[in-house]
Parts: structure tokens; sequence; C-alpha cells
């Protein structure tokens, strides 16, 4: 598994990463694929404390504890829940954020985060005391680096511009490249981009007729020509979606969910077969990138 560096820090992750979202809620079930991830050299994994309302990061904290100082590992928070009670409301508080970091640190069963990110954002947010209250965790040696998930340009530019952020995880595959109006301001800022959505729900692999349907503003039959000329020039769907990601240096890891080791082992090998494209040019010129039309 060849590595990128994140951002303009220290850190090398895996260019495919695992998206622990995705896990099963069973410890048992889950450190099949956790172990199969390892094998294949994955060392980057993203969680959230808002996944399954904790009990995610306390699947990823215990799975990985024996692998800590080999892997890299990412959780996010801001979204605030309370027990016993229905959804969750937004708080980047400076106070909710530092209990936050330290109920993550519990959960995952370690005494640091590598990368903390916040989860989502608005421009209502207090950006300055935000930052302030990560570089504050930062030299406490609670996170090794900060960054953010957010896909408003409203909201993670002016956060990257003003902080030591060194990520921002965005969605991004062949039939949402909004993201890459922006890879040359993150790049600039000092962060690199890891893209979450890389498969498109499954539309971008080899089942894709089984799961095909309208998606991100292409009805369903434009979803089937594009993915079908896909097919016909490259043979694998599932393999050109990722050399896709692959192909931007702004992006350093392409994190992909997986529910079962068969799952995993699908991405692996579209992975494999994507190092041996020697240009996804057309797919560049194929497809007109979208354009964000809000939160600009």
């Amino acid at each position: 598994m060849k590595k990128r560096i994140l951002g303009t820090s220290q850190i090398e992750i895996s260019e495919m990463g695992l998206g622990c979202m995705s896990l099963p809620p069973n410890k048992d079930a889950a450190a099949n694929v956790i172990a199969a991830a390892l094998d294949y050299g994955m060392n980057y994994f993203d969680t959230a404390d808002l996944y399954d309302k904790g009990i995610n990061e306390e699947i990823v904290g215990a799975l990985l504890k024996k692998n800590r100082h080999e892997i890299v590992l990412a959780t996010k928070g801001g979204n605030r829940w309370e027990e016993g009670k229905e959804g969750w409301h937004w708080d980047a508080s400076p106070a909710y954020l530092k209990q936050a970091v330290k109920d993550s640190l519990r959960r995952l069963q370690t005494d640091y985060i590598d990368v903390y990110q916040l989860h989502g954002g608005t421009i209502d947010d207090n950006f300055e005391e935000i930052i302030d209250t990560f570089d504050q965790l930062k030299k406490e040696g609670l996170i090794r680096e900060y960054g953010i998930s957010s896909i408003r340009p409203n909201v993670f530019i002016p956060f990257l511009n003003d902080s030591a952020a060194i990520s921002n995880m965005m969605q991004f595959n062949i039939l949402d490249q909004r993201a890459s109006e922006y890879f040359t301001t993150i790049q600039q800022s000092g962060a690199s981009v890891v893209t979450r959505g890389s498969i498109a729900k499954g539309l971008l692999t080899n089942d894709w007729r089984n799961r095909l349907q309208s998606y991100m503003g292409y009805e369903k039959e434009q979803v089937q020509e594009i993915i079908a000329k896909i097919e016909h020039n490259y043979d694998d769907v599932h393999a050109a979606a990722l050399a896709f990601n692959l192909h931007y240096e702004t992006i350093a890891s392409t994190v992909i969910g997986a529910r079962t080791v068969e799952q995993l082992q699908q991405n692996m090998s579209a992975y494999e077969k994507a190092q041996q494209f020697d240009s996804i040019s057309t797919l560049l010129e194929w497809i007109q990138p979208k354009r964000y039309t809000e939160h600009r």
C-alpha cells in the first residue's frame, strides 16, 4: 500500500483508508474487517463520535489498541448528542470540543488522536475560538494534528486559511467532482483532501447495474450512460473510480467503507488494478464538473 503525506504534517497515510462508519456494530464481526484492512497495509482509520453514539469509536479503539503506534487514527467532533434524547445538535463551543476530545480518547482507548476533525461547521461558528481550541489541544498533546470535514466552501476555506489544519474530508468521485474547484486553494492552505463517497454508494463499482439510480443531479439514464462508457473504455468501473481519485495529488487518501471482508477485498482488488492504469485523462474530458451553487 502506497502512502502520501497529509498536508504539511509529518503524517503519512495509506492511499486507501478505512471509513469505520460502515463497520458492523458488533465487535467480533468488525474485527475481521479491521484485521483484513491492516493486512492490506491500510494505516488510516476514520471514525467520529457521532457514529452509533460513540459505539463505533469504542469498537475501533478496542480493535486497534494493539496496533495503536502503527496506525493513524482520525475522528471527528462537534455534533452533540445527549443520553436519553433523540437526535443531536451542533455545538462547536470550546467547552464542548474540549470535553468531546476527552470522551473520544476514552472510547478509543488512547491518550492521543492523530487527526481531530471538526465534523461539519456553519458560517455562524466562531472560527477563531475553534481554531484556538484545536491549537491548545495540540499543545497539550491530546491531538497531533487537526482538520475539518466539510463540503461548504464558505466554511472550510476560512477555517483552512486561518489555521494550521492539515486536512479536509470531502465527498469526491467521478460523478461528484464539485470539490476539485477548490483543490488548489486547499493545497495552498497547507492541507490535503481525504475523500469520502468515493464509489458513489456503489454506483462506481462493477455491480453498478444492480445499484443504478439518479445521483447528484444526474438522472438515472444519464448515470447509466456515463458508467457504461467508463466500463467500455476501462473494463473495470471500480478500478477506474479509484484511479480517478488517485490521479489528484491533493488527495492524500481515498477513504472507503466496508461492512464485510468481502467488500474490503473488492475495494483492494480494484485498488491494485488501478495502479496499472496509465492515464485516466479521458475521464476528465467526458464529464464537466458541476460547481457548488450553495455555501459559496
